[in-house]
């Protein structure tokens, strides 16, 4: 078994990396905040309580597996997906509250049943493995029933985090995409869900959906023999969280708008419509669950213009848990976004390397999914622009995966140029492949 018993939560640092000299008139101000989550810190009584001494936090997990009658072929997938499920309940730490959940057109406990969950131990796990030998393919698929059920089985314990794993070898196909818009609304917030399209018969943009909307992963396992290595390895980053609902709690002065907050390390992700308000001229971006990780954030603020020589304070960043009376703790660390006007060109017009490479990196995602639609569309040339345009950009900012996956849909002439042609094969799986990951990012070489 897997220990990951830590003595205290993590300390959170703040780092800001800018380019505060504006031109005069100037008003963008365009900076790159670095958080980091490190263990051996202590963040006051309020998180403390949910620990038990000498442990991780309380969490629970709960396991939606697709169980709809393409999971029968071929009739491995649905033997993978119980030894996967089976290695991910070994790898939960004793006394993590768990529930799995067979999914179809509508959604069934497996184990424990009863709409309760089960406390991990050495008796719980191997009942668990028994139960599972009972899943098997047979019915529709309806996502959205599967989410509301791990919903109402995580918020029955008292816990710290709360997280779903969701397995799909298919299309939504048993419910509207409203239906499932409106279960990622109602859940959103409430737990963080890792999704995985297993195969390549399932829709990309449902699974990256899921996982964007619930601030989990994505990816394909286009191998379903892959599976139990997934599921392990995402059971074990799960177990690695120390502190849930951390949100990025933005203040900007009077007369300064925020034009945009994204992730953009280890993934792009668009947070700005996900503000909440938190108080005068401030508010909070969630983030999801932490455990010992770094991540980046691109956040782009329009100041008023201000004489030659005079400077203000943007932005002030800092982190904080919401608690359900709706006050917050602070986390403790804090970053501060400047702007500072000046007759000198060369500060002014110099960009910050941080934000260069990420602006660079959100684009290569963008030009990516553009490139992949176009092709499905039929619009061959837009296509070859957009992914050449893609490999220029992964090959200029070292992001050697993203540039292996695109040599698999194009032949790179020139990747400095960014010439390519469209291959006339390609694999679904490779495809498939890309566009799942084409949002993951490389950090700026320091």
């Amino acid at each position: 078994m897997a220990n990951f018993a830590k003595s205290s939560v993590p300390q959170f640092s703040v780092d800001v990396y800018q380019n505060e000299y504006l031109p005069e008139g100037g008003r963008e101000v365009n900076a790159i905040v670095t958080v980091t989550a490190t263990g051996g810190g202590t963040i006051g009584s309020a998180v403390a309580a949910r620990y038990a001494p000498g442990h991780g936090p309380s969490a629970a997990v709960a396991i939606m597996v697709d169980c709809s009658g393409s999971m029968d072929y071929p009739p491995t997938k649905m033997r993978n997906a119980r030894d996967a499920t089976a290695a991910a309940i070994d790898t939960l730490r004793d006394g993590v509250h768990f529930a799995v959940i067979d999914g179809t057109h509508v959604a069934k406990e497996v184990y424990p049943g009863g709409g309760r969950l089960a406390v991990a131990d050495a008796t719980t796990r191997e009942q668990a493995r028994q139960a599972l030998r009972r899943l098997s393919a047979g019915g529709g698929t309806a996502i959205g029933t599967w989410l509301r059920l791990a919903d109402r089985l995580l918020s029955s314990a008292d816990v710290a985090i709360r997280h779903g794993i969701l397995l799909t070898d298919g299309r939504n196909e048993h419910e509207s995409p409203e239906d499932l818009r409106a279960a990622l609304d109602a859940c959103a917030g409430r737990f963080t869900c890792d999704a995985r399209g297993v195969g390549t018969d399932w829709e990309v943009k449902e699974v990256t959906g899921i996982a964007s909307a619930l601030l989990g992963t994505a990816d394909i396992v286009a191998d379903p023999a892959g599976l139990a290595a997934d599921f392990t390895q995402m059971m074990e980053t799960a177990m690695g969280k120390e502190v849930a609902d951390v949100a990025l709690r933005v203040w900007t002065p009077v007369g300064t708008a925020i034009k945009f907050v994204k992730q953009v390390a280890p993934t792009v992700e668009e947070l700005t419509g996900r503000r909440t308000e938190a108080g005068p001229r401030a508010g909070d971006y969630p983030t999801g669950s932490w455990g010992d990780e770094s991540r980046d954030y691109h956040l782009c603020v329009e100041v008023p213009s201000a004489g030659l020589g005079q400077e203000m304070l943007a932005a002030r960043v800092s982190l904080v848990v919401p608690q359900p009376d709706g006050t917050a703790q602070n986390l403790g660390a804090q970053g501060l976004v400047r702007a500072v006007w000046t007759d000198d060109m060369t500060a002014s017009t110099s960009i910050n390397p941080q934000v260069a490479h990420y602006t660079g990196q959100a684009e290569l995602a963008q030009a990516i999914q553009q490139g992949i639609d176009l092709r499905k569309a039929g619009d061959f040339d837009g296509a070859t622009a957009k992914l050449g345009r893609a490999v220029q950009l992964a090959s200029a900012s070292g992001n050697a995966d993203t540039a292996k996956l695109l040599a698999k849909v194009v032949d790179v002439v020139d990747a400095a140029t960014g010439t390519v042609r469209l291959k006339t094969k390609v694999a679904e799986a490779d495809e498939m492949t890309l566009e799942t990951r084409s949002t993951k990012t490389v950090r700026v070489k320091k």
